[in-house]
């Protein structure tokens, strides 16, 4: 695998189907950044007026960015199966900077998870970005086709994109096993 384009989040994901709120991976360059896709479900916006809520979003961003990229790059260096580092790790928040959070999603919506790299170092990752409800009917595979990195340093996507949330120093670490088990 050169990059995330094209794998299932089930694959690089460890969390249950019901806690997975990646649905895509669009554009990755492994030490850069991502653009990840997620459409709320039914289940995800139970209990919470039909909004999807922005704990959820910070997730689903996590998932996107510290889990899929640290993982994605801590398999290469090891040599492994992503999912084979479940054995020996998990990963988990470490903490959460700022995050503004400007619209909101529902059920239908589909949106983007924008994800910039800013440090990597012994399975701990932070990540800076931003969230975006894409426009109905976009063809996303073939949007980010041609993205790149300057694409994703600016935040370049199309005016009708709308901006949901911008976060800021959201960090987590994949953590030895054998520390839950003391």
């Amino acid at each position: 695998m050169e990059n995330l384009v094209g794998i299932s989040p089930e694959k690089i994901l460890p969390h249950g189907p019901s806690k997975t709120l990646v649905d895509d991976y669009h554009w990755h360059e492994p030490k850069v950044g991502i653009v990840a896709s997620y459409s709320p479900k039914e289940i995800d916006v139970r209990d919470h007026f039909g909004i999807f809520r922005g704990v959820d979003q910070i997730e689903s961003f996590a998932q996107a960015t510290i889990v899929s990229c640290a993982t994605f790059l801590e398999a290469k260096r090891q040599n492994r199966d992503p999912l084979e580092l479940l054995d020996d790790y998990i990963p988990a928040f470490i903490s959460i900077g700022q995050v503004n959070f400007l619209n909101y999603l529902e059920v239908g919506d589909t949106f983007v998870c924008l994800g910039k790299i800013t440090f990597f170092k012994f399975r701990q990752m932070v990540c800076d970005g931003r969230i975006y409800k894409v426009p109905k009917g976009l063809d996303l595979k073939n949007y980010f086709k041609d993205f790149d990195e300057n694409k994703l340093s600016g935040y370049d996507l199309r005016e009708d994109f709308v901006l949901v949330a911008k976060l800021f120093d959201i960090t987590g670490r994949a953590l030895k096993k054998q520390i839950f088990n003391k």
